[in-house]
């Protein structure tokens, strides 16, 4: 091979090097065997606001007790914001909560807490 077939080759190839993206970089992998598959966690809540009421429905359908909470948001500087007491929501059970506030809601959502 001549030397400048030989210098263009090198060239091209230390520039596909520092051109590639990292991803397209070809990687060790070394592997410790299949990923623990993560716990599954967590009611599925429908909150619902009408007027001034707020009702939220949540439902486990895991094996963990998931300690469920309503809050809610109110649009006048007056109204209080209210944080519903943590209700268990056990395996395959549906919980309801409910709140208000004396005039308009602003938001409403559900917290979650995993009980040990």
């Amino acid at each position: 091979m001549r030397p400048l077939a030989r210098l263009a080759s090198a060239s091209l190839a230390l520039a596909c090097v520092l051109v590639l993206p990292y991803e397209a970089m070809s990687h060790a992998r070394v592997g410790t065997g299949d990923p623990a598959p993560a716990e599954l966690f967590g009611s599925a809540c429908r909150v619902r606001v009408v007027d001034s009421g707020v009702t939220a429905h949540c439902h486990n359908p895991y094996p963990a007790t998931d300690s469920v909470r309503l809050h809610v948001e109110c649009v006048r500087w007056w109204d209080l914001d209210s944080d519903a007491a943590p209700v268990e929501a056990g395996p395959a059970q549906t919980v309801r909560l409910d709140g208000r506030c004396w005039k308009e809601v602003r938001s409403a959502w559900v917290s979650h807490r995993r009980v040990r």
